[in-house]
């Protein structure tokens, strides 16, 4: 069974009278910024000079510091910046003042756990990561509810790690709903696995193939689109309410045996394989140095190809059938040309915008 905590299991005097920095103002960056400051905590945001989050969170009434001025009279430092940015933050704005009797808070065990920072051997190194997106955080918490988070330790230096790791997840509001017990290893390998296998790769390419083994056939796109991508939120809705059971108890006799009888031949143990392959190359780090090679060199294959995926069929049938759906909300989405790092180290989340479409 799982160790999962709760809030009557926080030591309340663990954060007493802590400064807490958070570098980074994107999505979680915000949530947690603003969730320690109205558990009552003393908290700074750290922020490259000139930043576009410095006036939102300014408006939020966070107090605001360039990233390594924020660090520097942190006892806990949580570093909310996105993975491939931790490098260049830590390095420039927390490393400085690393050590005795500082904390260093990470939302994903992966800068930490693939070694892309080395943190001082004398601070204490924990990781509260919420098991939902920042806006959602910060929503349910304001309602007086919360998310689910997975906590961990990997440096004691204090002896006391764990409970400030709790404290945190308290503060954020994540002990209310249950805080369980992981490592730094579990988390980031079954991230990036389920990221990678089921959660985006996965999917996006079991949609496409859908489609286009039905556009192949001589089906219209459009209805293609309807059975392979559309429906996909009915399905998934009720797996998130019910699990798998409920799902095949609300759709038809005749689905549910679809279910059973075609499922496995489409996922079948070559997909099983080739999944324990995927895994073994995150666990071992191969995955995680080719991103990180990626991106230093200016993640050219990570453009190019998201830039040829916004353009396939699949893409511009949906655009067109959602403007026939006046209950959705009209969203597109304007990728920038550039992912690079703000000046300082303190970098904001990857150069995406959300419009109207």
């Amino acid at each position: 069974m799982a160790d999962i905590r709760y809030e009557a299991d926080v030591d309340p005097r663990a954060l007493q009278g802590a400064t807490i920095a958070v570098i980074g103002y994107g999505s979680q960056g915000h949530a947690h910024a603003l969730n320690l400051r109205d558990s009552g905590h003393q908290v700074v945001v750290g922020l490259a000079a000139g930043s576009r989050s410095w006036a939102k969170a300014e408006a939020e009434g966070l107090q605001v510091r360039e990233a390594r001025d924020a660090a520097r009279g942190a006892d806990v430092i949580a570093l909310l910046v996105p993975d491939q940015h931790h490098r260049a933050a830590y390095e420039h704005a927390i490393a400085p003042f690393a050590g005795p009797g500082r904390t260093l808070v990470v939302a994903h065990a992966f800068s930490v756990h693939f070694k892309t920072i080395q943190p001082a051997a004398g601070m204490d190194v924990v990781l509260v990561a919420p098991k939902a997106p920042g806006h959602r955080m910060r929503e349910l918490y304001v309602e007086g509810r919360g998310v689910p988070a997975l906590f961990a330790v990997a440096q004691d230096a204090s002896g006391r790690a764990e409970r400030t790791a709790l404290a945190y997840a308290k503060a954020v509001g994540c002990a209310r709903a249950g805080v369980i017990r992981t490592t730094f290893a579990e988390e980031v390998e079954t991230d990036l696995f389920g990221e990678q296998a089921v959660l985006c790769g996965g999917v996006s390419e079991l949609i496409k193939a859908g489609f286009e083994t039905l556009v192949e056939a001589g089906y219209q796109p459009e209805v293609a689109f309807f059975e392979c991508l559309n429906e996909m939120k009915l399905i998934v809705d009720l797996m998130y309410e019910g699990g798998l059971s409920y799902m095949r108890y609300s759709v038809s006799d005749t689905a549910e045996f679809g279910d059973y009888t075609s499922g496995p031949r489409v996922i079948d143990a070559r997909v099983r394989e080739t999944m324990r392959q995927v895994l073994a190359e995150v666990r071992d780090g191969t995955w995680a140095r080719k991103w990180i090679a990626e991106y230093e060199k200016g993640a050219p294959t990570l453009r190019a190809t998201r830039s040829r995926e916004q353009q396939q069929q699949l893409e511009q049938v949906g655009r067109r059938l959602r403007a026939m759906m006046p209950w959705l909300p009209k969203k597109g989405i304007a990728i920038e040309a550039a992912d690079a790092a703000a000046p300082g180290g303190a970098a904001e989340a990857p150069t995406r915008q959300e419009v109207r479409a």
